[in-house]
């Protein structure tokens, strides 16, 4: 039988290439997306992309019964064995300042990149301790640097970073990974920076082979950037100890 993988945001960017990338390596596939249109066409792109299933979901992550919905329709496929937390929210733009974050901003941003990833993982837990799956929450450099602006965006991220590695002491069967994809060409990045040119930075489907050699060799549990696994040669003693 197939493995599952959901996967939270797929209508574009980072999350439709990965959910391409794992569908074309024979996964059924679950992801969901706030525009329909855009769900569709990144539903049949991914259909075309492999053998397996493809069930799409259009929904806000911020919505409880969506989640629950997610979680039923992964476990309905069979071998429900990884969860991708890659919905995400900037917050308002152009970025503010601390000074200026209003708190209602933060609590939404919050529920959408902390509390959101928190509700599916509860709820996709048993199915995924059965299956020794995984959990992969996209996180960022913002994180753990102190960028201008980004005091937002970054403490949330800083949250769901928290909640994962508390998550991988808890559940040493299975593998818990929060992995920074790098800067990329999304409308999110755009959205950060309006105006600017962001030609430059790489598409997000230059950062597959790195998270699909995650999933396929499962180091320990930990955080990781996907330079680590986009690298010729990686290093057996760094990709065995997780960035911390």
């Amino acid at each position: 039988m197939r493995r599952t993988a959901l996967i939270t945001g797929g209508s574009r960017g980072l999350g439709r290439a990965l959910a391409e990338g794992l569908a074309a390596e024979g996964w059924n596939i679950v992801v969901d997306g706030r525009d329909p249109e855009a769900l569709e066409r990144a539903r049949a792109a991914i259909d075309a992309a492999g053998p397996g299933t493809v069930v799409a979901l259009p929904g806000d992550v911020d919505d409880p019964i969506h989640d629950a919905a997610l979680v039923a329709s992964a476990t309905g496929q069979g071998r429900f064995a990884l969860l991708v937390n890659n919905a995400g929210t900037l917050g308002p733009t152009p970025l503010p300042p601390v000074a200026e974050l209003h708190a209602a901003d933060l609590e939404r941003a919050l529920r959408t990149n902390v509390v959101a990833p928190l509700r599916l993982v509860q709820a996709s837990l048993p199915r995924l301790r059965a299956e020794h799956g995984a959990v992969v929450n996209i996180t960022s450099d913002a994180a753990v640097e102190g960028y201008e602006g980004w005091g937002g965006y970054g403490a949330t991220k800083a949250a769901l970073e928290q909640l994962s590695r508390v998550l991988a002491a808890e559940e040493p069967a299975l593998r818990v990974y929060w992995v920074d994809p790098g800067d990329m060409r999304t409308r999110m990045h755009q959205d950060a920076f309006p105006g600017d040119d962001i030609s430059d930075r790489p598409l997000p489907a230059t950062r597959v082979p790195g998270l699909l050699r995650l999933v396929r060799e499962r180091p320990p549990s930990g955080r990781y950037q996907v330079e680590q696994f986009l690298a010729p040669e990686v290093d057996d003693a760094v990709r065995e100890v997780a960035l911390r």
